[in-house]
Protein backbone atom coordinates (compact mmCIF):
# COMPACT_ATOMS: atom_id res chain seq x y z
CA UNK A 1 0.00 0.00 0.00
CA UNK A 2 2.85 2.63 0.72
CA UNK A 3 4.13 1.46 -2.69
CA UNK A 4 1.12 2.72 -4.24
CA UNK A 5 0.92 6.02 -2.78
CA UNK A 6 4.73 6.84 -3.40
CA UNK A 7 3.70 6.22 -6.82
CA UNK A 8 1.08 8.36 -6.70
CA UNK A 9 3.15 11.55 -5.59
CA UNK A 10 5.77 10.36 -8.13
CA UNK A 11 3.13 10.74 -11.08
CA UNK A 12 1.43 13.90 -9.26
CA UNK A 13 5.53 15.45 -9.53
CA UNK A 14 5.71 14.55 -12.84
CA UNK A 15 2.28 15.92 -14.41
CA UNK A 16 2.78 19.28 -11.88
CA UNK A 17 7.01 19.62 -13.60
CA UNK A 18 5.03 19.27 -17.46
CA UNK A 19 1.61 21.44 -16.71
CA UNK A 20 3.34 24.35 -14.98
CA UNK A 21 5.89 24.86 -17.94
CA UNK A 22 2.98 24.83 -20.36
CA UNK A 23 1.09 26.80 -18.64
CA UNK A 24 4.17 29.44 -18.20
CA UNK A 25 4.22 28.82 -22.25
CA UNK A 26 1.26 29.57 -23.06
CA UNK A 27 0.52 32.76 -21.05
CA UNK A 28 3.30 34.18 -23.64
CA UNK A 29 1.88 33.05 -26.66
CA UNK A 30 -1.44 34.69 -25.31
CA UNK A 31 0.19 37.92 -24.32
CA UNK A 32 2.41 37.59 -28.11
CA UNK A 33 -1.70 36.89 -29.74
CA UNK A 34 -3.65 38.72 -27.95
CA UNK A 35 -1.65 41.71 -26.53
CA UNK A 36 -1.41 45.23 -27.77
CA UNK A 37 1.93 45.88 -29.32
CA UNK A 38 4.34 48.68 -28.26
CA UNK A 39 7.50 49.88 -30.00
CA UNK A 40 10.16 50.90 -27.50
CA UNK A 41 12.95 52.87 -29.02
CA UNK A 42 16.41 50.84 -27.91
CA UNK A 43 20.21 51.18 -27.45
CA UNK A 44 21.46 47.48 -27.10
CA UNK A 45 24.74 46.39 -25.48
CA UNK A 46 25.85 43.00 -26.19
CA UNK A 47 26.75 40.79 -22.67
CA UNK A 48 27.45 37.41 -22.06
CA UNK A 49 26.84 35.69 -19.31
CA UNK A 50 27.89 32.21 -18.58
CA UNK A 51 24.93 30.75 -16.99
CA UNK A 52 22.28 32.76 -19.73
CA UNK A 53 24.34 32.62 -22.67
CA UNK A 54 24.67 35.56 -25.74
CA UNK A 55 22.01 38.54 -25.49
CA UNK A 56 21.70 41.83 -26.23
CA UNK A 57 20.72 44.16 -22.71
CA UNK A 58 18.56 46.73 -24.34
CA UNK A 59 18.03 50.23 -23.15
CA UNK A 60 15.10 51.70 -24.05
CA UNK A 61 14.64 55.80 -24.51
CA UNK A 62 10.70 55.31 -22.79
CA UNK A 63 12.29 54.57 -19.50
CA UNK A 64 12.79 58.08 -17.97
CA UNK A 65 10.04 60.39 -16.63
CA UNK A 66 10.39 64.26 -14.88
CA UNK A 67 8.31 64.09 -11.79
CA UNK A 68 8.22 66.73 -8.87
CA UNK A 69 7.36 63.30 -6.20
CA UNK A 70 11.19 62.81 -4.94
CA UNK A 71 9.71 59.76 -2.40
CA UNK A 72 10.60 57.07 -5.12
CA UNK A 73 12.85 54.24 -4.04
CA UNK A 74 15.75 52.35 -5.69
CA UNK A 75 14.42 48.88 -6.69
CA UNK A 76 10.79 50.12 -5.55
CA UNK A 77 7.99 48.20 -7.59
CA UNK A 78 5.83 50.69 -10.57
CA UNK A 79 3.30 50.34 -12.66
CA UNK A 80 3.93 52.40 -15.50
CA UNK A 81 1.08 53.44 -17.91
CA UNK A 82 2.27 53.48 -21.61
CA UNK A 83 0.93 55.24 -25.13
CA UNK A 84 2.15 55.91 -28.05
CA UNK A 85 3.63 58.70 -28.93
CA UNK A 86 3.25 60.73 -32.59
CA UNK A 87 5.70 58.79 -34.41
CA UNK A 88 4.42 55.34 -33.09
CA UNK A 89 6.71 54.57 -30.13
CA UNK A 90 5.70 53.74 -26.58
CA UNK A 91 6.12 56.83 -24.26
CA UNK A 92 5.45 56.94 -20.50
CA UNK A 93 2.03 58.24 -19.74
CA UNK A 94 2.26 58.37 -15.88
CA UNK A 95 3.92 56.15 -13.32
CA UNK A 96 2.43 55.01 -10.08
CA UNK A 97 2.66 53.03 -7.26
CA UNK A 98 -0.96 51.56 -6.78
CA UNK A 99 -2.11 48.91 -10.41
CA UNK A 100 -4.19 51.01 -12.88
CA UNK A 101 -7.62 49.56 -13.32
CA UNK A 102 -7.58 49.72 -17.11
CA UNK A 103 -5.34 50.75 -20.00
CA UNK A 104 -1.90 49.34 -21.13
CA UNK A 105 0.55 49.49 -18.24
CA UNK A 106 3.85 47.53 -17.40
CA UNK A 107 5.28 46.12 -13.81
CA UNK A 108 8.44 48.10 -13.61
CA UNK A 109 11.43 49.13 -10.55
CA UNK A 110 12.66 52.00 -10.20
CA UNK A 111 16.16 52.98 -11.20
CA UNK A 112 16.32 55.68 -9.00
CA UNK A 113 15.39 59.18 -9.13
CA UNK A 114 17.74 62.16 -9.40
CA UNK A 115 16.94 65.10 -7.71
CA UNK A 116 19.43 67.34 -9.75
CA UNK A 117 16.89 67.13 -12.87
CA UNK A 118 13.68 65.54 -11.40
CA UNK A 119 13.51 62.74 -13.50
CA UNK A 120 12.89 58.91 -12.07
CA UNK A 121 14.48 55.86 -14.26
CA UNK A 122 12.65 52.72 -14.86
CA UNK A 123 13.88 49.36 -14.91
CA UNK A 124 11.60 47.34 -17.47
CA UNK A 125 11.33 43.71 -16.71
CA UNK A 126 12.24 42.68 -20.90
CA UNK A 127 15.70 44.17 -21.21
CA UNK A 128 17.06 41.37 -22.30
CA UNK A 129 16.79 39.85 -26.00
CA UNK A 130 18.43 36.55 -26.39
CA UNK A 131 19.86 35.65 -29.93
CA UNK A 132 21.89 32.50 -31.38
CA UNK A 133 25.07 33.11 -30.03
CA UNK A 134 26.74 32.92 -33.29
CA UNK A 135 24.84 36.03 -34.37
CA UNK A 136 24.74 38.07 -31.04
CA UNK A 137 28.20 39.85 -31.98
CA UNK A 138 27.37 40.51 -35.61
CA UNK A 139 23.94 42.52 -33.91
CA UNK A 140 25.58 44.69 -31.63
CA UNK A 141 27.97 45.98 -34.48
CA UNK A 142 24.58 45.90 -37.14
CA UNK A 143 22.74 48.04 -33.98
CA UNK A 144 25.76 50.35 -34.05
CA UNK A 145 26.04 51.33 -36.62
CA UNK A 146 22.10 51.52 -36.99
CA UNK A 147 22.31 54.52 -34.46
CA UNK A 148 24.70 55.87 -36.72
CA UNK A 149 22.66 55.81 -39.47
CA UNK A 150 20.64 59.16 -40.80
CA UNK A 151 17.34 57.93 -40.38
CA UNK A 152 16.09 58.85 -37.12
CA UNK A 153 13.77 55.85 -34.53
CA UNK A 154 15.19 52.82 -36.99
CA UNK A 155 15.65 50.57 -34.40
CA UNK A 156 13.26 49.49 -31.79
CA UNK A 157 12.09 46.42 -29.88
CA UNK A 158 8.85 45.44 -29.82
CA UNK A 159 6.73 44.57 -26.91
CA UNK A 160 3.51 43.41 -26.42
CA UNK A 161 1.01 44.13 -23.13
CA UNK A 162 -1.89 42.45 -21.96
CA UNK A 163 -3.02 43.47 -18.60
CA UNK A 164 0.07 44.49 -17.13
CA UNK A 165 2.82 41.62 -18.10
CA UNK A 166 4.28 42.45 -21.03
CA UNK A 167 6.21 40.12 -23.57
CA UNK A 168 9.37 41.17 -26.12
CA UNK A 169 8.51 39.68 -29.58
CA UNK A 170 11.92 40.75 -31.29
CA UNK A 171 13.79 43.58 -31.30
CA UNK A 172 14.01 45.13 -35.18
CA UNK A 173 16.31 47.30 -37.72
CA UNK A 174 15.17 49.27 -40.23
CA UNK A 175 11.74 47.21 -39.95
CA UNK A 176 13.55 43.83 -40.03
CA UNK A 177 14.19 41.79 -37.19
CA UNK A 178 17.45 41.82 -36.08
CA UNK A 179 18.69 38.15 -36.58
CA UNK A 180 17.76 38.23 -40.22
CA UNK A 181 19.03 41.43 -40.53
CA UNK A 182 22.88 40.19 -39.59
CA UNK A 183 22.73 37.04 -41.97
Amino acid sequence: MKTIHIFIVFILVAVAQLILPAQMIFNQEDILKTGTAFKFKTQPVDPSNPFKGKYIYLNFEANTIKTTDSTWSRHEPVFVSVVEDSLGFAKIDKVTRTKPGKGNFISAKVSYYSSYDKTLRLDYPFNEFYMNETKAYDAEIAHANAQNDSIPNNTYALVFIKEGEPVLGNVFIDEIPIADYVE
